[in-house]
């Protein structure tokens, strides 16, 4: 935010306040967690531990150095293969996990919902999950509420709205998981596999409303193994590699490159599915 001072003679100058020009900085991004898992114990060492295996932990560097910046009015498109650190980066930029190192600044206030489904109570019924993902998005009751009955008419669920979710297919779940995503306004959208679950008029539907939210949200983020989803919603995209940055620019371009280097011939499959 820049400010003007004026002298003493001359009037006051009307500062006319301008949204900043990025909606997301990444500078020098690191991510390291550790996790444990068993090690095969030798014979003597399991006959001491009565055949227990030994607990190890082991350090994964999920995101590497990165450094990247998202102006206002982008659609960002994140590709790599599993384990590449797409849906680590994600919740990174949503504030949910924590920089190792490195900084994330972040304008505006951005969709938790990433994985869909992920954080919803599964003894609670749909319409139920979709007032508490309003409320985790940071939205009052009173507006929740207002919203609510528009959101589930939105999942096209019927009768199985107000039934629990642990009764849900994984592609009900992503539909009141993607509802509410869309529906609560985030300044800076951000979905994760968002179009790879559903029918494919759900999925439609949820292209089309993406394309809609694009003319208003300060921008979009959208990791998916659906590389025709990336080039027909994205305007960017950046493709990922065991943690580190290998490529950004025109998703076509970058696609491309990507699909080069898993050495993968282009068919309508491989579109969708890489």
């Amino acid at each position: 935010m820049s400010s003007l001072s004026a002298s003493p003679e001359s009037p006051a100058p009307v500062v006319v306040p301008t949204d900043p020009p990025y909606a997301v900085r990444v500078e020098n991004l690191s991510i390291t967690y550790r996790t444990t898992f068993e090690r095969k114990p030798t014979l003597k060492q399991a006959l001491v531990r009565f055949g227990r295996g030994q607990r190890a932990v082991r350090e994964v560097e999920a995101i590497k150095d990165v450094s990247f910046d998202v102006r206002t009015g982008t659609a960002l498109g994140i590709i790599g293969s599993n384990g590449a650190g797409k849906s680590t980066l994600m919740r990174a930029m949503a504030g949910i996990l924590p920089p190792t190192s490195g900084s994330i600044e972040v304008w505006g206030k951005a969709s938790t919902l990433l994985a869909l489904g992920v954080g919803f109570n599964k003894d609670l019924s749909g319409r139920e999950n979709i007032i508490l993902g309003g409320l985790a998005s940071g939205l009052s009751r009173k507006d929740v509420e207002e919203r609510a009955d528009d959101v589930a008419e939105w999942t096209e669920l019927g009768e199985f709205i107000d039934m629990p979710m642990r009764t849900y297919s994984s592609g009900m779940s992503a539909r009141v998981g993607f509802s509410v995503a869309v529906h609560m306004k985030p300044d800076i959208l951000m979905i994760d596999e968002a179009l790879s679950t559903g029918d494919a008029k759900f999925r439609e539907k949820a292209n089309a409303k993406m394309a809609e939210l694009r003319q208003s949200a300060r921008a979009m983020f959208l990791v998916s193994h659906g590389l025709g989803s990336i080039k027909e919603m994205c305007n960017e995209a950046i493709w990922l590699n065991q943690g580190q940055l290998m490529m950004r620019g025109e998703p076509e371009e970058v696609v491309n490159a990507y699909m080069r280097f898993v050495k993968v011939k282009r068919t309508a499959v491989t579109d969708e599915d890489i």
